[in-house]
């Protein structure tokens, strides 16, 4: 009756498999809460209703932000960017913060009561408790170093969810294409390259301003900048445009003419659907080079703090806007101002497009140098390259003009 009449082995056998059983389903579970939300992550086309795809992907968002903002509150010496340490109210981004994990772990919890999407709900409410367990919005923020080196993780974090509120909302209500979905194919990549941007805000702003002052420096006429800084504030802010547009018009075009150059250039052109995030499609080089060559002439100005403030302010939504899935009726604005109508001719792949509307803020520099696009069609056909022969993915698209050097047969 006893079991001594089992072979030694055969006894350790059954005691492992007696300890592992119990733990074993936990181990499947979580690979397939794993894989279920990383497919989830990994999809595009429509949120439909009634699915709850919305929630769970409110839910899943949410989640994600708030435990970065908890880890941000944690260390704001190293994660958030001193520009933005002495413009907000801590309180109220503690309250955005509760409110987050709020609603993230209301939606959550529901759907897990429900049965519906378990799996990512179960790694969205986790999200939740961890940021709850790591002190929520009640962390303690004391005095800390202001001059330290950080990542721009609250600026990402503020863009992101103000930036998804606001054109998503404009696409929804104004769009171009009706039945192109909100996250459309490739969104992964380019949500990549808005982090990463983000991120590493302040080592771009390090080396922009180092090459500024050190390079430009020895061209600065503090009367010629007093005498400027004497200008109404909407004539500087216009003028202060214009300078920054006529920089963007030339390098612009270099990155479009210079071979070498349309190799980095060519990443952001590669977006084969346009929409709010697709503009954060760059390579880091350009995104330097260009902020330089537009900056400096600014500085050199000299324009006033308040005019530079609002220039910022302008490009930032101008950036995003005129990428978006957006169409309105612009009338004879249309020439004046450039539109998302304007850049979208950009980005085409059309013949009469290749090469055209160079400008980021006004419009009629196009007209004046002959490059505006003339087309009897209202909207472009395609988007991308000629050939579309740029590879998919953050990784592959920085390394791809440094490949292309290497293999100038290329098509670049």
């Amino acid at each position: 009756m006893s079991g001594s009449s089992l072979p030694p082995g055969s006894k350790r056998a059954i005691s492992r498999r007696i300890l592992v059983a119990p733990f074993a389903p936990t181990a499947r579970h979580v690979g397939d809460v794993v894989e279920d939300t990383d497919d989830l992550l990994h999809a595009s086309g429509d949120l439909r209703t009634g699915r709850a795809l919305i929630t769970t992907v409110i839910a899943l968002l949410l989640a994600s932000l708030s435990l970065l903002a908890v880890l941000a509150f944690h260390f704001p010496e190293y994660l958030t960017t001193p520009e933005l340490r002495h413009k907000y109210s801590v309180d109220v981004l503690r309250q955005l913060l509760f409110a987050g994990l709020l609603v993230a772990g209301g939606l959550s919890l529901g759907n897990l009561i429900l049965g519906r999407r378990r799996n990512p709900n179960l790694v969205a409410f986790a999200l939740v408790i961890a940021a709850v367990a790591l002190g929520g919005s009640r962390v303690p923020v004391g005095d800390f170093p202001d001059h330290t080196p950080y990542i721009g993780l609250d600026w990402f974090i503020l863009d992101l969810l103000g930036s998804t509120l606001i054109f998503v909302v404009i696409e929804k209500l104004f769009p171009l294409y009706r039945g192109q979905p909100i996250f459309r194919r490739e969104w992964q990549t380019d949500l990549k390259h808005f982090a990463v941007n983000h991120f590493l805000v302040g080592l771009m702003l390090l080396l922009v301003n180092f090459v500024i002052h050190r390079g430009f420096g020895w061209l600065v006429n503090h009367d010629f900048q007093l005498a400027v800084q004497k200008i109404w504030f909407l004539p500087q802010l216009l003028l202060c445009i214009l300078v920054a547009d006529l920089a963007e018009y030339f390098t612009h075009r270099a990155y479009h003419e210079v071979p070498l150059l349309w190799k980095f250039h060519s990443v952001h052109h590669s977006t084969k659907t346009m929409d709010w995030l697709a503009g954060s499609r760059q390579h880091i080089f350009e995104i330097i080079a260009t902020r330089i060559a537009v900056l400096a002439p600014l500085f050199v100005v000299g324009f006033s703090e308040s005019v530079i403030n609002a220039y910022i302010i302008i490009v930032g939504f101008q950036a995003v806007f005129n990428h978006a899935n957006v169409h309105l009726p612009w009338g004879p604005l249309k020439y004046l101002i450039v539109t998302p109508d304007f850049h979208h001719w950009h980005h085409s792949q059309d013949d009469e497009a290749i090469d055209k509307n160079y400008a980021a803020h006004y419009s009629f520099i196009d007209y004046f140098f002959g490059t505006a696009v003339k087309s009897d069609r209202k909207f472009p056909e395609r988007y991308g390259v000629v050939g579309d022969y740029m590879p998919d993915g953050f990784v592959n698209q920085q390394l791809f003009p440094f490949k292309a050097m290497i293999k100038p047969d290329a098509q670049t």
